[in-house]
């Protein structure tokens, strides 16, 4: 579905933000998106929208670039930004506007979505809170139905429970024809949603695996025992002892991936 070749990016003659940067991402999969702050992720985003234009290299979504912001391609992806606003409108006026464009957009998913979300159909943009607001726009952003739905930071601004709603709009969402790709710094309100994971810095791919091969090859545990956690891949200091990651020596050892503890080990140079 979408592929990246070698991109380099800039907003200024210093150094690059983005230098010689690869990956793929294949249809069907819900992908987190993990790397530090300033690592250029919300910039990797926008280049994939065709928002900005990579100053060497290629990107390529089902075979059509995004910088040329072609209408076949704009009406097949959706990004929701980390900060967004929306016209102080109700919300039925909003969707009369911007459906159109979207092809696949679906009043009945859009309830149902709102739903979850615990939002009303008749609400008014303008009346909302910030949460409120990320909450309606994501469901409108999930009733477009694109082959490519980006969300940066969604969880940022809501509650215990939105953020529950979030993970099962999320599931009910998806299909073998889409994708969702989720940047975001709050991991764990993700990784049970997650079936792959790209973790980058400025030069590329650090991690592009899917989670049952992680869980196939790396085991996830607590422990108290320090020498336990001196001889795993890394171990991190927690409450009463460590998060640890150890190679899967046995199918018995398999473990639910925790995302952090990930994160930290390809942060510090491992390598599958």
């Amino acid at each position: 579905m979408l592929r990246i070749e070698h991109i380099s990016f800039s907003y200024s003659k210093r150094e690059p933000l983005i230098y010689d940067f690869s990956m793929d991402l294949k249809q069907g999969s819900v992908c987190g998106l993990l790397g530090k702050n300033g690592a250029g992720k919300s910039t990797l985003l926008y280049l994939i929208c065709g928002l900005l234009r990579p100053q060497s290299g290629i990107i390529s979504f089902n075979g059509m670039t995004p910088a040329e912001r072609r209408k076949d391609f704009l009406a097949d992806i959706f990004i929701v930004p980390e900060e967004f606003s929306l016209p102080a409108v109700e919300l039925e006026e909003y969707v009369r506007i911007n459906a159109p464009f979207y092809p696949n957009f679906n009043n009945e998913q859009l309830a149902h979505y709102l739903e979850i979300f615990e939002l009303d159909r008749h609400l008014h943009l303008g009346q909302l809170s910030m949460g409120q607001k990320k909450k309606a726009y994501i469901a409108f952003a999930m009733a477009c139905n694109t082959s490519l739905l980006i969300l940066d930071e969604p969880t940022n601004g809501l509650d215990i429970s939105s953020k529950r709603n979030f993970r099962r709009a999320v599931a009910e969402c998806m299909t073998d024809e889409k994708s969702i790709l989720i940047s975001t710094h709050q991991v764990y309100d993700i990784d049970k949603i997650l079936d792959h994971v790209i973790i980058t810095d400025r030069k590329g791919v650090l991690l592009n695996d899917s989670i049952n091969d992680i869980m196939s090859r790396m085991a996830f545990h607590f422990t108290t025992d320090r020498e336990r956690a001196d001889q795993a891949l890394i171990s991190l200091p927690v409450p009463g002892g460590y998060n640890i990651a150890e190679p899967v020596t046995s199918p018995d050892d398999e473990t639910e991936v925790n995302l952090e503890t990930l994160f930290e080990l390809f942060q510090n140079g491992y390598k599958m």
